[in-house]
């Protein structure tokens, strides 16, 4: 395997040609830029999530061949069956929050994870309108690249409990979701688009807690996967409800049951209140 410093780098730059190219389609500066919004399973798909998945796809592919890395992507998953065999996995979302990309709040990202066993070790975030690429190797901690050049990112964990900041979906709310965040003890809410720009901004010190919780469907591993190491390796935490770590390329590509991401050192707490909740929510 190439060293993961030099995947990084090549990872990054297809980052922002990537985050480019989406702008592009976002502003309507790019060759084609009718969307074409057709709806898949009530999701929209956008022109602009196949040409930025064909992008991203071909840069990898032609820098890392097919040999010994596999490729999952959002727009290319359909024609796969089960789990990818390589010993290395790219699971890719060529853009995360299409429903705030198409309305234009700008809360959309791209996500990128190189996963092996199942965890990622080498992710990048890239968030087109804020100008800003967050990525994270095992191990190797947090960054945030912009113009102006790379910081180092660590979450602080010294807030009370009752003082949190839920960041919340815009769209993907139902009846159990919403009993869940009335009644944990945490009130403070902020609503954001797409899990990639949700993490970011507890790692920016912005909010502290995100949760998703499946309904009839779940979210991908392409939603989570590249988000999770950038957390985690700013010192956040992200895990299921009872404590498990999230697994990738399985098999199966949803992510089901509750999922809590957090800067808090109150994280199994507020764990364990958001499964008392929904017990009692399931006995209403």
């Amino acid at each position: 395997m190439k060293d993961l410093q030099e995947i990084l780098k090549i990872t990054r730059e297809v980052g922002w040609g990537a985050a480019k190219l989406l702008r592009s389609y976002y502003k309507g500066t790019a060759p084609d830029p009718d969307l074409n919004v057709q709806y898949k399973q009530n999701e929209p798909v956008t022109l602009a999530d196949v040409a930025v998945s064909q992008y991203i796809l071909s840069k990898l592919q032609e820098a890392f061949g097919n040999e010994e890395f596999g490729y999952i992507s959002e727009e290319t998953y359909k024609t796969q069956h089960g789990k990818n065999s390589a010993d290395l996995v790219w699971i890719i979302d060529p853009l995360d929050g299409t429903r705030d990309f198409i309305d234009k709040t700008g809360e959309y990202a791209i996500h990128i994870a190189l996963v092996q066993d199942t965890r990622p070790i080498l992710v990048v975030v890239a968030i087109p309108e804020a100008e800003k690429l967050y990525y994270a190797t095992k191990g190797g901690g947090t960054f945030v690249e912009s113009v102006n050049g790379s910081l180092p990112l660590k979450v602080t964990a010294d807030k009370s409990i009752e003082d949190l900041t839920l960041v919340v979906s815009r769209s993907h709310r139902n009846e159990r979701l919403e009993y869940l965040l009335q009644n944990l003890p945490c009130q403070k809410q902020k609503a954001i688009g797409s899990v990639g720009c949700k993490v970011t901004a507890i790692v920016e010190q912005q909010a502290d807690i995100y949760i998703s919780l499946s309904g009839k469907s779940a979210p991908k591993d392409w939603d989570m996967a590249a988000p999770e190491l950038i957390l985690t390796e700013a010192g956040g935490k992200f895990t299921h409800f009872d404590g498990k770590p999230l697994e990738y390329n399985t098999g199966d590509i949803n992510q089901w049951g509750g999922l809590l991401a957090s800067s808090s050192e109150d994280h199994e707490t507020l764990c364990q209140k958001a499964e008392q909740i929904l017990v009692e929510f399931a006995a209403k």
